[in-house]
């Protein structure tokens, strides 16, 4: 079998408020002119999709803890919605199903050089990228996570000019960074906490890429790349 590469897509990428078009037929590009070399798994996030439906529940009578709970199953819904919707734009060059578990990934491996899946199962205070830190770990690769931000930053900046840009952090001083503020449904920053904790525990190389498809083709051919790299 050819390497495997596990992708992150963030929801944000995929549908800001509406498709971005643009932008997939781009990333489409990339992945089928690597696929050559390369199999695909991409896992989608739920991005602003989950958020809304998270939001619309946010103040119902419901217990904290049960609120939580079908909050983020919602959000495993929208990730699914949204690998649903790819493998309908990459068409026949992507799975045809939709994979519940690592072994069904696997499986549709097999037969399609690109696959896409959402959350595989629901698991307490993570986003769809624990789900590909996961994935990573299950295939021994690399994980790529693709979002609306060229790399990581010592704090937001969509909302703050000052941010700093990081080119290169460790897996624990990464981890620190991402429990610097408690998990909740929906969460904005680049990689969740349970992710963190993934690649850290199992040493897997990461690389945070932005909404450009030409520094994921830089990066998959190995050439000089804009974003960053945690390990």
């Amino acid at each position: 079998m050819k390497k495997i590469i596990v992708l992150s897509l963030g929801g944000s990428l995929v549908i800001p408020n509406k498709v971005n078009v643009e932008f997939l037929e781009q990333f489409r590009r990339v992945l089928i002119k690597n696929s050559q070399r390369y199999k695909f798994v991409v896992v989608c996030g739920g991005g602003q999709t989950s958020r809304n439906y998270i939001e619309g529940l946010e103040k119902q009578k419901i217990s904290p803890a049960k609120k939580q709970s079908l909050q983020s199953f919602l959000g495993i819904s929208s990730t699914r919605l949204n690998a649903r919707f790819m493998t309908y734009f990459f068409g026949k060059d992507a799975n045809k199903g939709m994979p519940h578990d690592m072994k069904d990934v696997y499986d549709y491996l097999i037969k399609n050089d690109i696959v896409f899946c959402g959350a595989l199962r629901y698991a307490k205070n993570q986003t769809s990228d624990a789900t590909a830190a996961r994935l990573a770990h299950y295939f021994n690769t690399i994980f790529i996570n693709l979002t609306n931000v060229k790399g990581v930053y010592d704090k937001n900046p969509k909302k703050f000019r000052s941010a700093k840009f990081i080119p290169e952090i460790s897996h624990s001083d990464f981890y620190k960074m991402a429990n610097k503020t408690a998990f909740h449904p929906g969460q904005h920053f680049v990689l969740d906490q349970t992710a963190a904790k993934i690649i850290k525990e199992y040493n897997i190389p990461t690389y945070i890429l932005g909404d450009s498809p030409k520094e994921l083709d830089n990066l998959l051919n190995r050439r000089h790349f804009v974003g960053s790299v945690i390990g």
